[in-house]
Protein backbone atom coordinates (compact mmCIF):
# COMPACT_ATOMS: atom_id res chain seq x y z
CA UNK A 1 0.00 0.00 0.00
CA UNK A 2 2.69 2.10 1.01
CA UNK A 3 4.79 1.62 -2.60
CA UNK A 4 1.74 2.42 -4.34
CA UNK A 5 0.80 5.77 -2.09
CA UNK A 6 4.93 6.46 -2.72
CA UNK A 7 4.64 5.38 -6.60
CA UNK A 8 1.46 7.85 -7.04
CA UNK A 9 3.29 10.39 -5.09
CA UNK A 10 6.44 10.68 -7.51
CA UNK A 11 4.50 10.24 -10.21
CA UNK A 12 2.29 13.39 -9.66
CA UNK A 13 5.59 15.40 -9.07
CA UNK A 14 7.30 14.02 -12.12
CA UNK A 15 4.21 14.98 -14.33
CA UNK A 16 3.97 19.06 -12.48
CA UNK A 17 8.04 18.96 -13.57
CA UNK A 18 7.23 18.18 -16.82
CA UNK A 19 4.58 20.09 -17.12
CA UNK A 20 6.49 23.41 -16.03
CA UNK A 21 9.56 22.42 -17.58
CA UNK A 22 7.61 22.29 -21.08
CA UNK A 23 5.18 25.35 -20.56
CA UNK A 24 8.16 27.98 -19.15
CA UNK A 25 11.06 26.24 -21.54
CA UNK A 26 8.51 27.34 -24.52
CA UNK A 27 8.10 30.71 -22.73
CA UNK A 28 11.88 30.94 -22.56
CA UNK A 29 12.53 29.93 -26.11
CA UNK A 30 9.74 32.37 -27.12
CA UNK A 31 11.27 35.11 -25.15
CA UNK A 32 14.63 34.66 -26.13
CA UNK A 33 13.65 34.27 -29.92
CA UNK A 34 11.77 37.66 -29.44
CA UNK A 35 14.89 39.70 -27.90
CA UNK A 36 17.18 38.71 -30.41
CA UNK A 37 14.31 39.84 -32.47
CA UNK A 38 13.92 43.18 -30.67
CA UNK A 39 18.03 43.46 -30.88
CA UNK A 40 18.35 42.98 -34.24
CA UNK A 41 15.87 45.60 -34.98
CA UNK A 42 17.17 48.00 -32.85
CA UNK A 43 20.41 47.82 -33.39
CA UNK A 44 19.91 48.32 -37.29
CA UNK A 45 17.60 51.09 -36.65
CA UNK A 46 19.03 53.31 -34.10
CA UNK A 47 16.55 55.85 -34.41
CA UNK A 48 13.99 53.55 -32.32
CA UNK A 49 15.60 54.60 -28.98
CA UNK A 50 13.92 58.20 -29.09
CA UNK A 51 10.83 55.82 -28.70
CA UNK A 52 11.91 54.71 -25.03
CA UNK A 53 9.86 57.29 -23.48
CA UNK A 54 6.41 56.24 -25.01
CA UNK A 55 7.57 52.72 -24.54
CA UNK A 56 8.00 53.40 -20.97
CA UNK A 57 4.80 55.11 -20.52
CA UNK A 58 3.11 51.70 -21.93
CA UNK A 59 4.75 49.81 -19.31
CA UNK A 60 3.73 51.97 -16.71
CA UNK A 61 0.33 52.55 -17.92
CA UNK A 62 0.03 48.35 -17.89
CA UNK A 63 1.46 47.73 -14.38
CA UNK A 64 -0.37 50.93 -12.53
CA UNK A 65 -3.97 50.09 -14.19
CA UNK A 66 -3.80 46.19 -14.78
CA UNK A 67 -0.70 44.90 -13.50
CA UNK A 68 -0.28 46.21 -9.48
CA UNK A 69 -0.42 42.74 -8.00
CA UNK A 70 2.43 41.60 -10.41
CA UNK A 71 4.72 44.63 -10.42
CA UNK A 72 6.82 43.64 -7.70
CA UNK A 73 7.88 40.71 -9.88
CA UNK A 74 10.78 38.39 -8.71
CA UNK A 75 10.48 39.83 -5.00
CA UNK A 76 6.82 38.62 -5.03
CA UNK A 77 8.25 35.18 -5.79
CA UNK A 78 10.00 35.45 -2.63
CA UNK A 79 7.72 37.02 -0.95
CA UNK A 80 4.96 34.38 -1.74
CA UNK A 81 7.95 31.64 -0.39
CA UNK A 82 8.17 33.03 2.91
CA UNK A 83 4.37 34.00 3.65
CA UNK A 84 2.21 32.20 1.53
CA UNK A 85 -0.95 34.30 0.48
CA UNK A 86 -2.79 33.76 -2.91
CA UNK A 87 -1.46 32.14 -5.62
CA UNK A 88 0.74 34.37 -8.22
CA UNK A 89 -1.87 35.31 -10.94
CA UNK A 90 -0.93 34.14 -14.22
CA UNK A 91 -0.97 37.77 -16.10
CA UNK A 92 2.59 38.28 -14.64
CA UNK A 93 3.99 36.02 -17.14
CA UNK A 94 2.88 38.00 -20.93
CA UNK A 95 3.00 41.39 -19.00
CA UNK A 96 7.17 40.96 -18.09
CA UNK A 97 7.08 39.62 -20.97
CA UNK A 98 5.65 42.43 -22.89
CA UNK A 99 7.53 44.40 -20.57
CA UNK A 100 10.76 43.60 -21.47
CA UNK A 101 10.44 43.40 -25.18
CA UNK A 102 9.80 46.65 -25.36
CA UNK A 103 12.93 48.00 -23.01
CA UNK A 104 14.89 45.93 -25.22
CA UNK A 105 13.54 47.02 -28.41
CA UNK A 106 13.71 50.44 -27.41
CA UNK A 107 17.31 50.81 -25.89
CA UNK A 108 16.75 50.44 -22.34
CA UNK A 109 19.34 49.00 -20.42
CA UNK A 110 18.34 45.40 -19.10
CA UNK A 111 18.46 41.67 -18.66
CA UNK A 112 16.31 38.89 -19.24
CA UNK A 113 16.36 36.22 -16.26
CA UNK A 114 13.94 38.57 -14.12
CA UNK A 115 11.75 37.75 -16.99
CA UNK A 116 11.79 34.13 -17.50
CA UNK A 117 12.09 33.40 -13.59
CA UNK A 118 8.66 35.82 -13.02
CA UNK A 119 7.36 33.71 -16.32
CA UNK A 120 8.56 30.68 -14.29
CA UNK A 121 6.85 31.05 -11.21
CA UNK A 122 3.58 32.71 -12.72
CA UNK A 123 3.35 29.10 -14.86
CA UNK A 124 4.66 26.98 -11.96
CA UNK A 125 1.67 28.41 -9.21
CA UNK A 126 -0.82 27.62 -11.54
CA UNK A 127 -0.76 24.52 -10.61
CA UNK A 128 -1.67 24.87 -6.69
CA UNK A 129 -4.84 25.26 -8.00
CA UNK A 130 -5.05 22.33 -10.58
CA UNK A 131 -3.96 19.70 -7.96
CA UNK A 132 -5.31 21.17 -5.14
CA UNK A 133 -1.86 22.14 -3.44
CA UNK A 134 -1.18 23.60 0.27
CA UNK A 135 0.86 26.37 1.41
CA UNK A 136 4.14 23.97 1.83
CA UNK A 137 3.57 22.39 -1.09
CA UNK A 138 3.14 25.57 -3.17
CA UNK A 139 6.79 26.61 -1.94
CA UNK A 140 8.28 23.39 -3.49
CA UNK A 141 6.13 25.10 -6.82
CA UNK A 142 7.45 28.36 -6.44
CA UNK A 143 11.25 26.79 -6.33
CA UNK A 144 9.99 24.73 -10.01
CA UNK A 145 9.39 27.75 -11.83
CA UNK A 146 12.80 29.64 -10.51
CA UNK A 147 14.99 26.68 -11.58
CA UNK A 148 12.87 26.30 -14.91
CA UNK A 149 13.05 30.03 -15.73
CA UNK A 150 16.96 30.48 -14.89
CA UNK A 151 17.83 27.12 -16.50
CA UNK A 152 16.22 27.98 -19.65
CA UNK A 153 16.81 31.29 -20.55
CA UNK A 154 20.90 30.50 -19.66
CA UNK A 155 21.27 27.17 -20.72
CA UNK A 156 22.71 25.88 -17.04
CA UNK A 157 20.68 23.10 -15.30
CA UNK A 158 22.71 22.82 -12.49
CA UNK A 159 22.95 25.96 -11.65
CA UNK A 160 19.45 27.08 -12.29
CA UNK A 161 18.16 24.38 -10.23
CA UNK A 162 20.73 24.80 -6.99
CA UNK A 163 20.01 28.80 -7.78
CA UNK A 164 16.43 28.53 -7.31
CA UNK A 165 17.36 26.40 -3.56
CA UNK A 166 20.11 29.02 -2.55
CA UNK A 167 17.87 32.52 -3.87
CA UNK A 168 15.21 31.47 -1.21
CA UNK A 169 16.74 28.60 1.42
CA UNK A 170 20.08 29.77 1.72
CA UNK A 171 21.38 27.88 4.78
CA UNK A 172 17.55 25.40 4.86
CA UNK A 173 17.79 22.25 2.72
CA UNK A 174 14.36 20.56 1.53
CA UNK A 175 15.45 17.05 -0.44
CA UNK A 176 12.20 16.87 -1.77
CA UNK A 177 13.01 20.50 -3.84
CA UNK A 178 15.61 20.16 -4.34
CA UNK A 179 15.20 16.59 -6.24
CA UNK A 180 12.22 18.01 -8.11
CA UNK A 181 14.49 21.48 -8.33
CA UNK A 182 17.04 19.38 -10.35
CA UNK A 183 14.16 17.51 -12.77
CA UNK A 184 12.07 20.51 -13.58
CA UNK A 185 15.56 22.24 -14.48
CA UNK A 186 16.53 19.21 -17.18
CA UNK A 187 12.91 19.45 -18.60
CA UNK A 188 13.26 23.18 -18.99
CA UNK A 189 16.72 23.00 -20.36
CA UNK A 190 15.99 20.21 -23.20
CA UNK A 191 12.56 21.99 -23.89
CA UNK A 192 14.49 25.03 -25.22
CA UNK A 193 17.12 22.68 -26.99
CA UNK A 194 14.17 21.62 -28.79
CA UNK A 195 13.71 25.84 -30.48
CA UNK A 196 15.38 27.71 -32.68
CA UNK A 197 17.33 29.11 -29.66
CA UNK A 198 21.02 29.43 -29.23
CA UNK A 199 22.73 30.20 -26.03
CA UNK A 200 26.19 32.60 -26.05
CA UNK A 201 29.18 30.43 -25.63
CA UNK A 202 32.26 32.00 -23.58
CA UNK A 203 35.63 30.08 -23.54
CA UNK A 204 38.43 30.73 -21.52
CA UNK A 205 41.15 29.52 -23.35
CA UNK A 206 44.62 30.04 -20.75
CA UNK A 207 44.11 28.90 -17.25
CA UNK A 208 46.64 30.27 -14.84
CA UNK A 209 48.66 27.45 -12.30
CA UNK A 210 46.64 27.53 -8.86
CA UNK A 211 49.66 28.70 -6.69
CA UNK A 212 50.15 30.90 -3.99
CA UNK A 213 51.12 34.09 -5.48
CA UNK A 214 48.16 33.70 -7.77
CA UNK A 215 45.63 32.91 -4.50
CA UNK A 216 46.88 35.92 -3.30
CA UNK A 217 46.47 38.12 -6.82
CA UNK A 218 42.53 36.60 -6.41
CA UNK A 219 41.53 37.73 -3.67
CA UNK A 220 41.88 41.76 -4.64
CA UNK A 221 40.41 41.04 -7.75
CA UNK A 222 36.93 39.25 -5.93
CA UNK A 223 36.75 41.75 -3.42
CA UNK A 224 36.66 44.63 -6.02
CA UNK A 225 33.62 42.13 -7.78
CA UNK A 226 32.00 41.99 -4.59
CA UNK A 227 32.08 46.24 -4.34
CA UNK A 228 31.23 46.12 -7.85
CA UNK A 229 28.56 44.44 -6.50
CA UNK A 230 27.58 45.86 -3.62
CA UNK A 231 27.60 49.43 -5.99
CA UNK A 232 25.17 48.06 -8.41
CA UNK A 233 22.11 46.38 -6.08
CA UNK A 234 22.52 49.68 -4.03
CA UNK A 235 22.46 51.59 -7.37
CA UNK A 236 19.08 49.74 -8.71
CA UNK A 237 17.62 50.45 -5.24
CA UNK A 238 18.42 54.56 -5.61
CA UNK A 239 17.17 55.07 -8.75
CA UNK A 240 13.88 53.37 -7.63
CA UNK A 241 14.02 55.27 -4.72
CA UNK A 242 14.53 58.57 -6.29
CA UNK A 243 12.16 58.30 -9.03
CA UNK A 244 9.30 56.76 -6.36
CA UNK A 245 9.95 59.75 -4.16
CA UNK A 246 10.11 62.72 -7.14
CA UNK A 247 6.89 61.42 -9.80
CA UNK A 248 4.14 60.17 -7.27
CA UNK A 249 2.10 58.74 -10.72
CA UNK A 250 3.80 55.95 -11.37
CA UNK A 251 3.18 55.73 -15.24
CA UNK A 252 5.42 58.65 -16.20
CA UNK A 253 8.18 57.36 -13.97
CA UNK A 254 9.55 55.62 -16.98
CA UNK A 255 8.80 57.61 -19.55
CA UNK A 256 10.27 60.49 -17.96
CA UNK A 257 13.90 58.22 -17.30
CA UNK A 258 13.18 57.47 -21.01
CA UNK A 259 13.51 60.83 -21.99
CA UNK A 260 16.93 61.42 -20.14
CA UNK A 261 18.21 58.07 -21.02
CA UNK A 262 17.62 58.46 -24.61
CA UNK A 263 19.40 61.81 -24.40
CA UNK A 264 21.96 60.90 -22.57
CA UNK A 265 22.66 57.76 -25.09
CA UNK A 266 22.47 59.76 -28.33
CA UNK A 267 24.51 62.47 -26.65
CA UNK A 268 27.60 60.82 -25.48
CA UNK A 269 27.30 58.30 -27.95
CA UNK A 270 26.77 55.13 -25.19
CA UNK A 271 24.88 52.91 -27.25
CA UNK A 272 27.24 49.51 -25.82
CA UNK A 273 25.34 50.06 -22.69
CA UNK A 274 21.72 49.59 -24.47
CA UNK A 275 20.06 45.94 -24.24
CA UNK A 276 22.11 42.94 -23.07
CA UNK A 277 25.69 44.00 -24.16
CA UNK A 278 26.09 40.70 -24.91
CA UNK A 279 28.69 41.76 -27.65
CA UNK A 280 30.74 43.56 -25.10
CA UNK A 281 30.80 40.77 -22.35
CA UNK A 282 31.93 39.00 -25.50
CA UNK A 283 34.87 41.48 -26.35
CA UNK A 284 36.09 41.26 -22.82
CA UNK A 285 37.23 37.70 -22.98
CA UNK A 286 39.74 39.24 -26.02
CA UNK A 287 40.49 42.60 -25.84
CA UNK A 288 41.12 44.83 -22.57
CA UNK A 289 37.78 46.37 -21.91
CA UNK A 290 37.66 50.28 -21.23
CA UNK A 291 38.35 51.62 -17.28
CA UNK A 292 35.02 53.16 -17.03
CA UNK A 293 32.58 50.12 -18.77
CA UNK A 294 31.62 48.70 -15.81
CA UNK A 295 30.75 51.60 -14.28
CA UNK A 296 28.87 53.04 -16.67
CA UNK A 297 26.74 49.62 -17.43
CA UNK A 298 25.87 50.15 -13.43
CA UNK A 299 24.48 53.54 -13.99
CA UNK A 300 22.62 53.01 -17.40
CA UNK A 301 21.05 49.52 -15.80
CA UNK A 302 20.60 50.58 -12.19
CA UNK A 303 18.87 53.84 -13.93
CA UNK A 304 16.54 51.65 -16.19
CA UNK A 305 15.14 49.06 -13.95
CA UNK A 306 14.84 52.56 -11.06
CA UNK A 307 12.42 53.97 -13.95
CA UNK A 308 10.07 51.22 -14.08
CA UNK A 309 11.07 49.73 -16.93
CA UNK A 310 11.29 45.85 -16.71
CA UNK A 311 13.52 43.33 -17.46
CA UNK A 312 16.44 41.71 -15.31
CA UNK A 313 19.77 42.51 -13.88
CA UNK A 314 21.57 39.33 -14.00
CA UNK A 315 23.15 39.52 -17.47
CA UNK A 316 24.12 43.22 -16.59
CA UNK A 317 25.94 41.85 -13.78
CA UNK A 318 27.42 39.66 -16.16
CA UNK A 319 28.83 42.78 -17.91
CA UNK A 320 29.69 44.32 -14.94
CA UNK A 321 31.89 41.60 -13.85
CA UNK A 322 33.66 40.75 -17.20
CA UNK A 323 34.34 44.59 -18.02
CA UNK A 324 35.56 44.88 -14.53
CA UNK A 325 38.01 41.62 -14.90
CA UNK A 326 38.84 42.44 -18.25
CA UNK A 327 40.05 45.83 -17.27
CA UNK A 328 41.68 44.57 -13.83
CA UNK A 329 44.03 42.33 -16.64
CA UNK A 330 46.00 45.56 -17.06
CA UNK A 331 47.38 45.46 -13.37
CA UNK A 332 46.92 42.15 -12.45
CA UNK A 333 48.91 39.32 -13.81
CA UNK A 334 46.02 36.92 -14.63
CA UNK A 335 45.04 35.63 -18.10
CA UNK A 336 42.34 38.23 -19.07
CA UNK A 337 39.94 35.88 -20.51
CA UNK A 338 40.12 33.93 -16.88
CA UNK A 339 39.91 37.45 -14.78
CA UNK A 340 36.60 38.01 -17.27
CA UNK A 341 35.19 34.70 -16.30
CA UNK A 342 35.77 35.14 -12.48
CA UNK A 343 34.24 38.81 -12.83
CA UNK A 344 31.18 37.60 -14.44
CA UNK A 345 30.29 35.41 -12.24
CA UNK A 346 31.46 36.60 -8.74
CA UNK A 347 29.47 40.07 -9.58
CA UNK A 348 26.38 38.28 -9.79
CA UNK A 349 27.16 36.03 -6.61
CA UNK A 350 27.49 39.28 -4.75
CA UNK A 351 24.43 40.75 -6.08
CA UNK A 352 22.22 37.11 -5.31
CA UNK A 353 24.03 35.48 -2.54
CA UNK A 354 24.29 32.49 -4.62
CA UNK A 355 27.89 31.55 -4.32
CA UNK A 356 27.49 28.26 -4.92
CA UNK A 357 25.14 28.60 -7.83
CA UNK A 358 27.69 30.93 -9.38
CA UNK A 359 30.34 28.80 -8.88
CA UNK A 360 28.34 25.78 -11.05
CA UNK A 361 27.41 28.07 -13.62
CA UNK A 362 30.74 29.02 -14.04
CA UNK A 363 32.29 25.54 -14.14
CA UNK A 364 28.95 25.19 -16.63
CA UNK A 365 29.97 27.89 -19.19
CA UNK A 366 33.58 28.14 -18.84
CA UNK A 367 34.65 24.37 -17.87
CA UNK A 368 35.92 22.38 -15.01
CA UNK A 369 39.78 23.80 -15.44
CA UNK A 370 38.86 27.38 -13.82
CA UNK A 371 36.64 26.08 -11.44
CA UNK A 372 39.05 26.87 -8.34
CA UNK A 373 39.68 30.37 -9.73
CA UNK A 374 35.70 30.77 -10.11
CA UNK A 375 34.51 29.26 -6.76
CA UNK A 376 37.19 31.44 -4.93
CA UNK A 377 36.12 34.30 -6.14
CA UNK A 378 32.56 33.69 -5.94
CA UNK A 379 32.73 32.57 -2.49
CA UNK A 380 35.27 36.28 -1.87
CA UNK A 381 32.33 38.36 -3.92
CA UNK A 382 29.73 36.82 -1.82
CA UNK A 383 31.73 37.98 1.61
CA UNK A 384 32.67 41.35 0.39
CA UNK A 385 29.40 42.85 -1.38
CA UNK A 386 27.09 43.95 1.61
CA UNK A 387 24.05 42.96 3.05
CA UNK A 388 21.89 44.03 0.44
CA UNK A 389 21.50 42.54 -2.83
CA UNK A 390 19.44 42.90 -6.23
CA UNK A 391 16.23 41.44 -4.65
CA UNK A 392 14.31 43.16 -2.05
CA UNK A 393 12.49 40.06 -0.65
CA UNK A 394 15.68 37.82 -0.34
CA UNK A 395 16.04 36.21 3.16
CA UNK A 396 19.87 36.95 3.86
CA UNK A 397 21.22 34.13 5.95
CA UNK A 398 24.42 31.66 6.06
CA UNK A 399 27.82 32.42 7.04
CA UNK A 400 27.29 35.86 5.56
CA UNK A 401 24.22 37.21 7.73
CA UNK A 402 26.30 35.72 10.95
CA UNK A 403 29.33 37.40 10.21
CA UNK A 404 27.56 40.66 9.34
CA UNK A 405 25.40 40.24 12.53
CA UNK A 406 28.46 39.59 14.37
CA UNK A 407 30.12 43.11 12.91
CA UNK A 408 26.83 45.31 13.68
CA UNK A 409 27.30 44.00 17.24
CA UNK A 410 30.47 44.49 17.76
CA UNK A 411 30.44 47.57 16.54
CA UNK A 412 27.38 48.58 18.67
CA UNK A 413 29.45 47.48 21.60
CA UNK A 414 31.95 50.16 20.80
CA UNK A 415 29.76 52.68 21.29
Amino acid sequence: MDFKKNLLFSGKWILICALIGFLSGSASAFFLIALEWAARLRDQNLWLLWFLPVGGLLIGLLYHYYGKDVVKGNNLLLEEYEKPQKVIPLKMAPFVLLGTIITHLFGGSAGREGTAVQMGGAIADQFSRIFHLDANDRKTLLILGISAGFASVFGTPLAGAIFALEVIFCNKFSLKSAILSFVVAYFAYFTVELWPVHHTHYHIPIVAEFNLENFLWIIPAAVLFGLAAMLFSRSTHFWGSLFSKTISYPPLRPYVGGIIFALVVYYFGATKFMGLGVPSIVEAFNTPSENYDFLLKILFTGFTLGAGFKGGEVTPLFFVGATLGSTLSNYIPLPMALLAGMGFVAVFSGATHTPVACTIMGIELFGIESAVFIAISCFIAYISSGSVGIYHAQTVKGVKHRLYEKFRRNKLDDF
